[in-house]
């Protein structure tokens, strides 16, 4: 067995026995001669410690179990997205790209094609075996006419389309320097997808360009065969369909010469517009009142609310602070005249999941956005809404305390209406305690840095949401 397989397979049985040597796939799939080439071509070429495989949802999801190489798994569709990614941020490491036809040719059709025109040193090894094989059997974007496959149990007809040849759409883009089909059908079919991936890893090795090799495998547990039936079915009505060879091979001089990207926090920062200049903590303690370690809010309103806004100026206390914080913009559709959200996590060491499906803590600023999520609020916690608009709460059977405040009147009455979202903040502080006052008002003007005027106005609104609180 190649150096590149682990020596022994975790999934199964722990690792222990005969199982601990065998992977998951049904005996005939062609996804076993795949893996074992390209593990074959990381050994010859000596990349094991440089290659990053990338397998995305599908039979294929597993690979990090097998091979022994940097691994990541992908969305479905994205890999070749996440391939680019560790590229860049690593010229130097070796980026496999392994997915299906279910992923790569339908919902990652978008990304495999500009990430190939992109033509950026890559290797894609695309398996199609003409149907979606973990999920049932579905059609796939590359099932043949006439195949009966779970979602065509009469065959598939010219009304689904014509199977898609994604070596050919590869080929006729500028980017790729090769592209070859190959099958695994018999032991002529299997040197020469041996030699392919193997040539397909070489060539970005050597810095040259984007290559892609598709493989003609079989699935006898779809096809409903065995492994020999299935591979003469592959020969007999793939590749007629599917013609085998090269389609694209450009001679051309190594093109990838690129530095690996400066991390250096201080270059970082100034490029972001930052400051490396220490902010003032005012928070004693972390508000373990509201939650022990991690606190979730959720802002919501109609667009122009500025639930948005307020939103990551608690993200950006919070890190003033020393808190890991974390802040998900949701603006949708509905985020003119419905109810757009953001989530919000405060933890003392780290945010775990940044989505507050259960929040301590809900801001509305609209009666959808108090009746969506009012409900969703944990037993206990605080739910503050705008009571200029929201005459009427809902009866809420949570136990959250409700806190009403008229964040759109008292910033009419400043002159401005756009600071309601401030006076939300102010509201906060005064009904939750989650920071200290100074903390808050920090972060505003450090978001108003560009804009000195406003700063008296925002502040001004900040404490007349703390009054609000106050005086109800």
């Amino acid at each position: 067995m190649s150096a590149a397989f682990y020596n022994k397979f975790e999934r199964h049985a722990h690792g222990e026995g005969l199982k601990g040597h065998s992977t998951h796939y049904c005996p005939g799939c062609g996804h076993g001669l795949a893996h074992k080439f390209m593990a074959q071509a990381i050994q010859d070429l000596n990349i094991q410690d440089r290659t990053i495989a990338i397998s995305p949802v599908g039979c294929s999801v597993f690979l990090y179990y097998y091979m022994d190489v940097g691994n990541s798994q992908a969305a479905h569709g994205r890999a070749p997205a996440v391939a680019l990614g560790h590229k860049v941020a690593n010229p130097n490491s070796i980026v496999i790209s392994y997915q299906g036809d279910g992923d790569l040719a339908s919902i990652g059709l978008a990304e495999i094609m500009q990430v190939a025109q992109m033509g950026i040193p890559i290797t894609v090894i695309f398996v199609n075996n003409a149907i979606y094989g973990m999920t049932g059997g579905q059609m796939a974007p590359t099932t043949l006419i006439g195949q009966k496959t779970a979602t065509t149990p009469h065959g598939r007809t010219n009304f689904a389309g014509q199977p898609l040849k994604m070596a050919e759409v590869m080929a006729q883009l500028d980017g790729p320097v090769y592209v070859e089909r190959v099958a695994l059908y018999d032991n002529k079919q299997r040197n020469r997808a041996h030699k392919a991936i193997h040539k397909a890893i070489q060539l970005q090795v050597e810095g040259k360009g984007f290559a892609f090799v598709e493989v003609l495998a079989e699935c006898p547990t779809h096809l409903k065969m065995t492994p020999s039936q299935a591979e003469e079915w592959v020969r007999d009505y793939m590749t007629p369909i599917f013609p085998l060879g090269v389609k694209k091979d450009l001679t051309v001089e190594p093109m990838w010469d690129v530095k690996s990207p400066d991390f250096d926090p201080k270059k970082l920062t100034q490029l972001v517009g930052g400051t490396i200049e220490s902010v003032p903590k005012f928070a004693k303690t972390f508000p373990s009142h509201i939650a022990q370690h991690d606190i979730a809010l959720k802002l919501a309103g109609a667009g122009g609310d500025g639930a948005q806004t307020a939103a990551m100026l608690i993200t950006k206390a919070g890190i003033n602070e020393g808190y890991d914080a974390t802040h998900i913009p949701s603006y949708g559709p509905e985020s003119r005249g419905g109810t757009s959200y953001a989530d919000v996590h405060i933890a003392d060491t780290e945010v775990l999941s940044p989505a507050s499906p259960n929040p301590h803590i809900l801001i509305a600023f609209n009666a959808p956005s108090l009746a969506k999520f009012g409900p969703q609020v944990q037993a206990g916690g605080t739910i503050i809404y705008d009571s200029s608009v929201i005459t009427e709460p809902p009866a809420l059977h949570n136990a959250a305390k409700l806190v009403g405040v008229p964040f759109t009147e008292i910033a009419a009455d400043l002159g401005k209406t756009m600071v309601k979202n401030i006076v939300a903040l102010g509201a906060l502080q005064a009904a939750t305690g989650i920071y200290p006052q100074d903390t808050f008002l920090t972060a505003i003007r450090q978001a108003l840095k560009d804009k000195c005027a406003m700063i008296p106005l925002n502040e001004e609104a900040f404490s007349w949401g703390m009054k609000a609180f106050h005086g109800r």
